[in-house]
């Protein structure tokens, strides 16, 4: 990079906002899974939105490539820089700047820490219901970024529910200012849309207007056995109807799973390992022992009707967490495998039991005696998958992507339900979108971003 740029950024930014060579810390070139990028050419800290716009502008300028870092937690490398770029992280933009308690909702930087912010409302009453496993690392705006999901989207929605209104800086600095926090505000294009879920490849997020709810004082958690698959989807429908509302979560965990988590704990688990499937689900709400005795008669009907052969519910909220441990621990089961490829889709509840038998077959095919590991929150239709590789075999890794994918492909799943497209799964964009719909997002990338500065070569590759 040019010392002139170099100068420039650093006048736009202070010693405090640039880091160039050997100042640039490792970090900014790993992230969660232990990826390795680039060293980028330099490092933007900046720590208000004039200072994004005036940075953004000399990239743009000089034609230099700027990937956004978060709390770098994606799984799909997409906040790794590559040759030649510069990183623009969010570290100094971690401000909870208001909340307003009378409308339910916050005013928050990029660079909150999901956590923090669940922290900041919650002695206010307030909570703010986005959560996933990644809450101590994971930042706002990467959330927003990649429209994160999450344990809770069967009653809170995704990350794009919990949005009112944000700000954004586009590629040649100009700041696009939607902080309207309002839940009705029918005034055109709804802007803030572009920018949620399209993983900063059409600007840099910056603030944005969070909806809080009042804080659930008393939840319920349980942990089911099942037979088979139909029990499953028998038990979802059950206690939507029992608990409405009420209903958090329902994660699912294949035996597979369980069976590996037993061994990591050396079976310090919830129940012997006697079942095909696991349920782990939670009710949430406001009048205490009601809550949990609906709850509770809830799982002891599906027990006497046969919906369930096992069920544990917490009793206090230390086993509630232990309970949740076990779905927390999905990244470390998953290694368990050793060399693997990790995956994120969405199939139709239905088509869920039958995919995962084809995708153990499939694994087996590819490499003999290769497990799987299937496991997610299957009441939203999203699944997380991890198949053994064979690393003996050349390119070993590509070659079960493209097969995993086909099958989603012909199950009409996505290739991504809530971790994003990046750079690994570009090239399988057309699995799940159409070529027109590809098209569309293309041109709104050269209408935004005509230099193709921001996040190049992510999600879309170069737009033609």
């Amino acid at each position: 990079m040019e010392a002139s740029v170099v100068t420039a950024l650093r006048t736009a930014l202070g010693d405090a906002g640039l880091r160039v060579g050997d100042d640039i810390d490792a970090r900014f070139c790993e992230d969660v899974l232990g990826q390795r990028g680039a060293v980028p050419l330099a490092v933007l800290r900046p720590a208000t939105t004039a200072d994004v716009s005036k940075a953004l502008a000399i990239c743009n300028d000089a034609g230099v490539a700027v990937v956004t870092q978060g709390g770098r937690t994606g799984l799909v490398r997409g906040c790794l820089p590559q040759s030649g770029e510069v990183v623009l992280t969010t570290e100094r933009m971690n401000q909870v700047e208001s909340v307003d308690a009378d409308a339910g909702t916050a005013i928050v930087q990029s660079g909150v820490v999901l956590q923090a912010l669940q922290e900041r409302v919650e002695p206010m009453g307030l909570a703010f219901p986005l959560d996933l496993g990644g809450r101590g690392s994971c930042t706002i705006g990467g959330n927003v970024s990649t429209n994160a999901g999450g344990n809770r989207v069967i009653r809170y929605g995704m990350a794009r529910d919990l949005i009112l209104g944000l700000e954004a800086v586009l590629a040649d600095g100009t700041v696009i200012d939607g902080l309207k926090p309002f839940v009705k505000n029918n005034t055109g294009f709804d802007l803030k849309q572009l920018f949620i879920g399209s993983e900063g490849v059409l600007g840099v997020v910056t603030r944005l207007v969070v909806r809080l709810i009042p804080k659930p004082t008393d939840t319920a958690v349980a942990f089911c056995g099942l037979r088979d698959f139909a029990q499953v989807r028998a038990l979802l429908r059950h206690l939507r109807q029992r608990m409405g509302g009420e209903l958090t979560a329902f994660e699912v965990l294949w035996k597979a799973y369980y069976t590996r988590f037993l061994a990591m704990k050396r079976g310090a688990g919830a129940m012997p390992d006697a079942h095909a499937f696991y349920v782990l689900t939670e009710a949430s709400g406001s009048d205490g022992e009601a809550l949990r005795a609906r709850f509770e008669r809830a799982l002891a009907d599906a027990l006497e009707q046969g919906v369930i052969d096992d069920a544990v519910v917490a009793k206090s909220e230390t086993e509630a967490r232990a309970l949740w441990h076990m779905r927390d621990l999905a990244i470390e089961v998953s290694r368990t495998l050793g060399p693997h490829v990790g995956f994120d889709v969405s199939l139709r509840i239905a088509d869920m039991d039958a995919f995962a038998v084809d995708l153990a077959a499939l694994a087996r095919r590819l490499h003999p005696g290769a497990q799987t590991v299937v496991f997610g929150h299957a009441g939203d239709g999203n699944l997380h998958l991890a198949v053994a590789r064979d690393v003996q075999v050349e390119n070993s890794y590509a070659q079960v992507e493209r097969a995993v994918y086909d099958l989603v492909a012909r199950y009409g799943g996505s290739v991504s339900a809530e971790h994003g497209i990046g750079m690994t799964r570009r090239a399988y964009l057309g699995h799940t979108r159409t070529a027109q719909e590809i098209a569309l997002m293309r041109a709104l990338k050269r209408t935004m971003d005509p230099k193709n500065i921001l996040n190049p070569e992510r999600v879309l590759g170069v737009p033609g």
